[in-house]
């Protein structure tokens, strides 16, 4: 049986059970919720908001999130596939993961803010849901500026204020 801390009706933290149903309502609505937790609303503000604020500050969430974005910067300073070879590879019955173009320029000028996303993620210390939210977002936008080349958003303004939301 898990427990949160949840703002109760006079503005004053309670202890609250947290029922299964919570959790599951928070995977299902993980990426609004995520939305909300990154333009800073209160996880206390809800049991739903907990749970989700609960897994997004997990280190294995938070670990796996760095590596992703380990992932990326080693993606943007490696060679790319020519269409070429993937047309040939998708003749000879290779199966092929689809993917969205990376904005290598970008994220590649972005590297060492990226790995420092990263290393504030893979540590031990606890860190805030919002810059979490924040760095799960950047990542899951395919509309985003790590994908998009028409994106009004600056890729370092994004990481600069993940980073500052991440070190509280």
């Amino acid at each position: 049986m898990m427990h949160v801390l949840l703002d109760d009706d006079l503005g004053r933290l309670t202890l609250r059970r947290l029922w299964p149903w919570h959790r599951l309502l928070a995977r299902c609505l993980a990426p609004s919720l995520d939305r909300q937790l990154a333009d800073g609303a209160s996880p206390e503000a809800n049991a739903v908001l907990a749970a989700r604020a609960m897994v997004l500050t997990s280190v294995r969430y938070r670990r796996g999130l760095a590596a992703s974005l380990r992932r990326m910067v080693a993606a943007s300073a490696a060679p790319q596939t020519s269409p070429r070879f993937m047309a040939a590879s998708r003749s000879a019955g290779a199966v092929r993961q689809p993917h969205v173009q990376l904005r290598r320029d970008r994220i590649a000028g972005s590297a060492s803010e990226l790995t420092g996303l990263a290393r504030s993620l893979a540590g031990q210390s606890p860190v805030p849901a919002q810059g979490v939210a924040m760095v799960s977002e950047l990542l899951a936008d395919g509309g985003g500026p790590l994908y998009r080349a028409g994106t009004r958003d600056d890729l370092d303004a994004v990481i600069e204020r993940a980073a500052q939301a991440l070190t509280g």
